[in-house]
């Protein structure tokens, strides 16, 4: 078979295109994240190649995010709207304002792109933001997390969908149509059809971890460690993780039924909490930490390592987390509000203030 064979056969049929996007067919419009790289400008192709079926399709408006990071990104732009102008989609491009950051450069600008992605889907009264992640990305995705130390949840990777709250109660969803189609697919799908793309110089800088992930993929693939196997991973991590969650939410109705006070206290009963699953114990006692700390998410590590401490301990236990003090006794586990910092350090100074010995005048004086 030619190699111009094999790249028509690979590419996405009409029939694959619309399955992708199925469900979506009477929403009021789609934003497409699209960068101009391979896989969103294939996205931009296949979105626009499945409205052309509808009878009454939803607005397309693909939207590129200028990081203000590389002098070619505003011609990748104008390459994304010119394409999308002759696809018959709107196109607009968004530019990430002010200063970055020296260190983690990479997770500040997709923060931003997303920050930007929800704005323009909320000002135009849409509530679905389209992105290009592969099945290559789901396998990146789980290898990093996994180099990480990442628990069940992370091991799941990349929803299909997530929400992304914008605050004041509304939310968009993020949709990602493509995390089980190949890369090489996608790639196939642009050379059927003679489509350029962009190549960002980053997706080669060995300084990021995720690029040093992928050019092991192939060797992993050859022990058995595929795209595709990871993929199958976490979907399996996702499926397991959705039947502890069915059972956290249980022992929560069981022990501790909402609704919760916002500063707490939530309490547990000690002797039920000590017989739950650990990884049901676990993740109870996190939640009621996010909800009544103040200090954003709780660490795995350190959560695990306070849950141990609650399992071995024989005597009465006080210990702040992530912005919530927990407090362990032979009746109850309360979680409530941590007391600000300035008032732990003027009680810490008077404790340590009532546990020296007293000195006489003479003695001071010395």
């Amino acid at each position: 078979m030619s190699r111009s064979a094999r790249t028509a056969d690979q590419a996405l049929r009409d029939d694959e295109a619309g399955a992708l996007f199925f469900g979506l067919e009477n929403s009021r419009g789609l934003i497409l994240a699209v960068s101009g790289g391979a896989d969103s400008t294939a996205l931009l192709v296949l979105a626009a190649r499945w409205a052309k079926q509808l009878k009454h399709p939803p607005k397309l408006v693909a939207v590129t995010i200028d990081h203000g990071l590389r002098a070619e990104a505003a011609r990748e732009a104008a390459a994304v709207k010119r394409l999308a102008r002759r696809l018959g989609v709107a196109h607009r491009t968004l530019r990430w304002q002010g200063r970055k950051p020296a260190t983690g450069l990479q997770e500040a600008a997709r923060n931003a792109r997303y920050r930007l992605l929800a704005q323009a889907a909320a000002s135009a009264g849409y509530v679905h933001i389209l992105t290009a992640h592969t099945m290559d990305d789901q396998a990146e995705t789980v290898l990093f997390r996994l180099a990480r130390g990442s628990g069940l949840v992370g091991l799941s990777g990349m929803a299909s969908v997530a929400p992304l709250p914008l605050g004041e109660d509304r939310t968009v969803f993020l949709l990602r149509p493509l995390l089980r189609v190949p890369k090489a697919r996608l790639l196939a799908t642009l050379q059927a059809e003679d489509i350029a793309h962009s190549e960002d110089p980053s997706n080669r800088d060995p300084r990021f971890t995720r690029v040093r992930l992928r050019s092991l993929m192939p060797d992993l693939a050859r022990e058995g460690l595929s795209a595709r196997g990871l993929s199958r991973f976490a979907a399996r991590m996702r499926r397991a993780d959705l039947a502890i969650e069915v059972a956290v939410g249980a022992a929560r109705n069981a022990l501790a039924p909402l609704p919760w006070p916002e500063r707490g206290p939530v309490r547990f009963d000690t002797a039920r909490f000590a017989h739950l699953p650990p990884e049901v114990a676990l993740r109870l006692l996190g939640r009621a930490i996010s909800h009544t700390g103040d200090e954003g998410p709780v660490e795995l590590a350190k959560l695990e390592s306070l849950y141990e401490e609650m399992r071995q301990t024989a005597s009465r236990l006080r210990r702040t987390l992530a912005g919530a003090l927990v407090t362990l006794d032979s009746d109850w586990i309360a979680v409530e509000r941590a007391p600000g910092r300035r008032f732990r350090r003027a009680a810490a100074s008077r404790r340590r203030t009532a546990a020296m010995p007293k000195r006489s005048k003479k003695s001071f004086t010395k």
